[in-house]
């Protein structure tokens, strides 16, 4: 018995010798097998969720019974892009999402400059956990808090009226959902832009004044370049995020986005699956194109 255990022990061993032999000589071998298991869960799980999703935009609902008809037929794309309530969702959407990532931009770099190049370490500590503080509560939470602060009898009003300012009916607007999604995403983009200006030599901005560059010129020719990768990298989460947001929509500006739409024909009383992988087409087209253009402004490096 203890023969027969030692001789598998020792088969075992054997075995594994040799594995790890064959993966020495090739590593193209070791980078396969350390690759395929992401790579394979990607490809189960979302392109192939991806490519179901486009394919079943080509099918259609039956009217009668609304069951699913597998009959390939372009009603769905047609509709989306014919019917001018859908054009104008899509389009409200598109420009909430950069007015989001622009408003950030302005916000985030003066923020994220200070803590990467000014803070001291405690100081930059602090910032860090300010930044990171609203992402530890509920998405919920923080909308609800937001509804609050812009109610008409809200904090915001009553610091206008404090200040001799007339109040503003900031409830169930543009503007309501602009304040708010610009503060839900504002972390997202403050960290990319840190770390890309954390990155940035001392020595290139030492020689920019050396050379007898103003402080205007250092940042617009130095910085900013330098930064920029940082900069689009944070545009993306900023952009992706506001653009299939369908919450806040709903809570503060009761209007609809792209998100509300492909939520209603899934889930909602109209049950139309198809049109929903429709709709939800135009985000991604509009994302594969932000992405390829980010791209080529070095923004995935700098992720």
């Amino acid at each position: 018995m203890a023969t027969q255990a030692y001789e598998a022990g020792r088969s075992h061993w054997t075995a594994r010798r040799r594995l790890s032999a064959a993966l020495w000589r090739r590593p193209w071998l070791r980078a396969l097998g350390l690759l395929v298991p992401p790579l394979g869960w990607m490809v189960i799980f979302y392109l192939a969720a991806l490519t179901v999703l486009f394919v079943s935009a080509f099918w259609s609902i039956d009217a009668f019974t609304g069951k699913l008809v597998h009959v390939w037929t372009w009603a769905n794309f047609h509709a989306v892009f014919s019917d001018p309530t859908y054009r104008k969702i899509a389009f409200r959407t598109i420009w909430m999402a950069a007015a989001v990532t622009v408003t950030d931009a302005v916000i985030a770099f003066p923020f994220a400059y200070f803590m990467a190049r000014v803070a001291s370490p405690r100081t930059r500590t602090i910032l860090f956990v300010l930044v990171l503080l609203p992402l530890w509560s509920s998405y919920l939470a923080r909308i609800y808090a937001w509804r609050l602060i812009l109610n008409h009898d809200g904090a915001l009003n009553w610091s206008l009226g404090k200040i001799g300012l007339p109040a503003r009916g900031w409830p169930l607007t543009n503007t309501a959902m602009w304040i708010v999604l610009s503060y839900t995403w504002l972390p997202f983009r403050i960290l990319p832009v840190c770390a890309a200006l954390e990155r940035i030599p001392a020595s290139d901005l030492e020689g920019s004044r050396d050379l007898g560059a103003r402080s205007w010129t250092t940042f617009r020719r130095v910085i900013v370049p330098l930064a920029l990768p940082g900069i689009v990298a944070g545009s993306i989460f900023t952009f992706s995020l506001t653009l299939g947001d369908y919450i806040t929509p709903s809570l503060v500006g009761n209007v609809d986005f792209i998100g509300n739409v492909i939520y209603r024909n899934v889930l909602g009383l109209t049950n139309n699956l198809p049109f929903a992988a429709a709709y939800a087409t135009v985000p991604l087209v509009v994302m594969a194109l932000y992405l390829t253009v980010a791209k080529r402004l070095g923004a995935f490096e700098a992720l």
